[in-house]
């Protein structure tokens, strides 16, 4: 039935993949009786594939993969198709029984980014070419991944409609359809479900891995996918998470974010001499505790501090964030991150990054509230646009004149009843056999590595499932990938989580009473 629908869908959507293979059909479209303009269109076939054959090297050992690359349809509740949805599948070849080898999907944010971050950056065995910290260098280009975790799991790439080279069938379809919290959730579930019947990987263990956006969407598909497609995965891994859905309100807000920027000064060698000359994660400890036992509390009470209590808190988070005391006292104690992007090297003429806070910009004047541009989204953006169209268009040989969308019109995006965080926790309460690891950057200004931890304590108050929540933090930003150091440490938690939380076989998913 889906089959027969789509063969008339194809011919009423609005984009097309040249060159197509497999499942796709390579004949062009003809044009519209009154709609010459049509023609000129460029359309998508929103089931389409091609397979290409490779090998990479990984602790010394060959692996050969299977990389598959193409669309597979959003289908309606009728069976229509809504939107195809361009995916990358690596698959180890060299693998004859699947009911045991894990399969991850991978998502990133924006929430109108594709996963290319992750695929070329992070876990792909093809890795986008930049230096040792992570900054664009030419000629752009690609390269094999030793760090890559296909020598443990298959991995999905996938673009939500609009990133990527994914695209709704027609612009009729309403945008809520796709773009909100909820019913991103909602498609992305039926599509996964498609995927792996598709594939046959019903019985593999599977995990979920999201960044930034991404994060909240795998939180709330973990849910999702176990409550309406009966799929219960093993992992979810929170690369870089946003807050989930869990309120902070104002005060608290504020004050989670002193760690951050204590980490930030302390790379850009602002601190104190006594603070600078200890390791960053000797340092941090004193910064957390000062936040949660002084700092919350003093913005709690506001306008109801002495002066010499609001002078005595201001002089330890001048002391903690680099600024000076005058500074966070003009600010009422509470300093905004736009405002410290500017305001930390403002008198040797730079601004941080807002992603990555190593980054350095330069503003036409110094003078302002924040920085004129983000440093490092310009320098990931001159670095992974080339690299992905090289891979997709010229080393995969996938046919199109679309745009890969970098990042894509997603736009009014729904995020009322952002329930995600709870909507993970319930998903870790009905499936024993749930894991969650979180990986956070020092230097991540836009998804700050001590709410991350905010959000384990929060989302699990009672502590009942902390023995399967693990947090992870290194010494770069969003992406801490980017810094070779790192993405040797982050690949190997990956793969050791993945490993660690494949259950044994036979063993039953189940509550069992202390004894």
């Amino acid at each position: 039935m889906k089959a027969i629908l789509l063969s008339s869908f194809v011919f009423l959507s609005t984009f097309y993949l040249a060159d197509a293979q497999n499942t796709g059909s390579g004949d062009k479209l003809p044009e519209a009786p009154d709609k010459a303009v049509e023609a000129y269109k460029i359309k998508l076939n929103p089931d389409t594939t091609i397979t290409r054959k490779n090998t990479v090297t990984i602790k010394g050992q060959r692996i050969p993969y299977t990389v598959i690359a193409g669309t597979i349809p959003v289908w309606d509740e009728k069976e229509n198709p809504l939107a195809g949805v361009f995916f990358t599948y690596y698959e180890r070849s060299d693998v004859t029984d699947r009911s045991s080898r894990p399969i991850v999907f991978s998502f990133n944010g924006g929430p109108g980014t594709p996963s290319v971050w992750m695929e070329i950056g992070y876990t792909g065995p093809r890795l986008l070419k930049i230096d040792s910290e992570g900054y664009p260098v030419q000629p752009f280009g690609m390269q094999d991944n030793p760090y890559s975790i296909i020598d443990v799991a298959d991995v999905v790439y996938i673009d939500p409609v609009n990133t990527g080279f994914s695209r709704p069938i027609s612009n009729k379809i309403p945008r809520e359809t796709f773009f909100g919290v909820n019913a991103d959730v909602k498609y992305l579930a039926g599509w996964i479900s498609t995927f792996i019947s598709r594939y046959k990987r019903w019985a593999s263990p599977k995990y979920l891995i999201g960044e930034s956006y991404g994060t909240t969407r795998v939180s709330g598909l973990a849910l999702e996918l176990q409550n309406s497609r009966w799929i219960y995965p093993n992992g979810i891994i929170l690369v870089s998470p946003t807050g989930l859905g869990i309120d902070r309100g104002r005060v608290m807000q504020d004050a989670l974010l002193l760690p951050y920027y204590a980490a930030t000064a302390w790379y850009h060698k602002v601190l104190s001499a006594d603070l600078q000359q200890k390791d960053l994660t000797s340092m941090l400890p004193e910064v957390e505790r000062f936040t949660v036992e002084e700092y919350l509390p003093a913005l709690t009470k506001g306008g109801s501090l002495t002066e010499a209590e609001r002078k005595g808190i201001a002089e330890k988070v001048a002391r903690f964030s680099g600024l000076k005391t005058e500074v966070v006292l003009q600010n009422n104690l509470s300093i905004g991150t736009w405002f410290f992007w500017k305001e930390l090297l403002r008198d040797k003429g730079y601004t941080i990054g807002r992603l990555d806070s190593r980054y350095l910009g330069k503003d036409k004047k110094d003078a302002g509230e924040r920085p004129d541009y983000n440093a490092e989204l310009t320098a990931w953006l001159q670095a992974f646009t080339p690299a992905i169209n090289i891979y997709l268009r010229d080393e995969l040989n996938f046919k199109t004149d679309l745009s890969y969308n970098m990042f894509g019109n997603v736009y009014p995006w729904d995020n009322e009843n952002n329930r995600t965080g709870d909507q993970l926790r319930q998903a870790m309460a009905q499936n024993p056999n749930l894991h969650l690891m979180v990986q956070s950057g020092y230097y991540d200004g836009a998804c700050d590595y001590f709410n991350a931890k905010f959000n384990l304590w929060q989302m699990d108050p009672g502590g009942k499932l902390q023995e399967r929540m693990t947090w992870k933090g290194y010494r770069g930003g969003h992406m801490m990938y980017l810094r070779k150091e790192d993405l040797a440490s982050s690949t190997q938690d990956l793969r050791d989580f993945i490993l660690k939380t494949i259950p044994k076989e036979g063993r039953g998913a189940k509550y069992e009473r202390d004894k």
